[in-house]
């Protein structure tokens, strides 16, 4: 029996949707999902099995014009992942680019095209995503003139959220995946240390919850992972924020919005860690944490020197 066993790196503007795209193909959530743009950091390994091949999606960080450290770290990774990659998906959102041709993501994907014609030899496709109620005459056009960059192998118009063309993409990477054993169990669906899904969790729920009121300036880490006897396992959480103010944001009146924080993200682990979860949250000003080198390390960034 022949097995196939590859990576796939999934890259794109901001909030093109590869992240939901990621979870879809995987079948089980392995990435945090955000309408906020910018919400992936990190790449985050996705492991699904499609008959004897087994594929390992990279969601990747958005590619967009870096202006932070923290951007640079991200859009470094991003391209990192499609350089290591044996297939590429480009996910861009259509119904993004068919309202604002001149769009900041429309800008983003034109010089993410311009970066994959220098990856030559690359089984690249292309996924127009969010097509929900976009006309036909609106996207047929967008796709002849994909085609005419001569950089993709393969077009899919889909909706990840809904998960109407996923299998197709599936198929296309699967096809594409070089011979080879299988790298993880077959019923493991990520590659992301426990205590850091947490974290991610955690932070989704942050964004959420306070996606109006607090910019890009929190981060969390899981500071403690206790096993207990009865089989659950207590995880405590700092929540980083940059000024005092943004500190009483998180925490909310008599600290009633860190709380509706904490019981979603604990409801969410206990979901997909199948077991109880005892979750301490707590809030504290690190005006620096963004150049803070070792949280680079614990999200899995390198370090961009100045």
């Amino acid at each position: 029996m022949t097995t196939r066993c590859g990576f796939c790196a999934i890259i794109g503007a901001p909030n093109a949707g590869k992240s939901t795209l990621t979870n879809a193909l995987v079948g089980s959530k392995v990435a945090i999902v955000s309408p906020k743009v910018q919400t992936t950091r990190m790449t985050v390994r996705g492991v699904a099995i499609a008959g004897e091949t087994q594929i390992v999606f990279v969601d990747t960080p958005g590619i967009f014009r870096p202006r932070r450290r923290l951007d640079r770290a991200m859009v470094g990774a991003a391209w990192a992942g499609a350089e290591d990659a044996d297939a590429i998906l480009l996910v861009v959102d259509a119904a993004d680019l068919a309202a604002n041709p001149n769009s900041p993501a429309a800008r983003d994907t034109a010089a993410i095209l311009e970066g994959l014609k220098e990856a030559k030899g690359k089984k690249t496709a292309l996924v127009l995503n969010k097509i929900d109620g976009m006309k036909r005459t609106d996207l047929l056009p967008m796709v002849e003139r994909f085609h005419a960059e001569a950089v993709f192998e393969d077009v899919f118009l889909l909706s990840a959220l809904k998960g109407d063309g996923v299998s197709d993409v599936a198929a296309w990477v699967a096809a594409r995946m070089p011979e080879g054993p299988w790298l993880y169990p077959e019923d493991q669906a990520a590659d992301i240390p426990m205590r850091l899904l947490a974290a991610e969790i955690t932070r989704e729920k942050i964004y959420h919850r306070l996606h109006d009121e607090l910019p890009y300036a929190s981060a969390v880490e899981t500071e403690k992972w206790e096993e207990r006897k009865d089989g659950s396992v207590r995880i405590d959480q700092v929540i980083f924020v940059q000024r005092d103010g943004q500190k009483g944001i998180v925490l909310g009146k008599g600290g009633q919005t860190v709380k509706i924080i904490g019981e979603l993200a604990r409801k969410e682990m206990e979901e997909l860690f199948g077991r109880r979860v005892h979750l301490f949250l707590f809030v504290k000003v690190r005006e620096d944490w963004a150049d803070n080198r070792e949280h680079y390390r614990e999200i899995g960034l390198d370090f961009p020197e100045e």
